[in-house]
């Protein structure tokens, strides 16, 4: 997948705060949406395929996921 992030348009969550702790996502041609941390981009990138990828979307948005903060 490194190979091929460079060429992915990256984007960050209309949700970001904007203090530089965010991740950010892209939509590949081949199905895959890689994820990176935006403060690193030229970092590690972990790849989901697209079913795995709304699986975990669809928890954020039931709060599955409860924040600590």
């Amino acid at each position: 997948m490194r190979d091929r992030s460079h060429k992915a348009t990256w984007r960050k969550s209309t949700y970001s705060n904007g203090d530089g702790d965010c991740v950010e996502v892209a939509v590949c041609s081949d199905g895959l949406v890689p994820v990176r941390d935006s403060k690193d981009p030229h970092g590690p990138v972990l790849s989901f395929d697209a079913s795995a990828w709304s699986a975990f979307v669809a928890g954020i948005r039931a709060n599955e996921f409860p924040t600590t903060n």
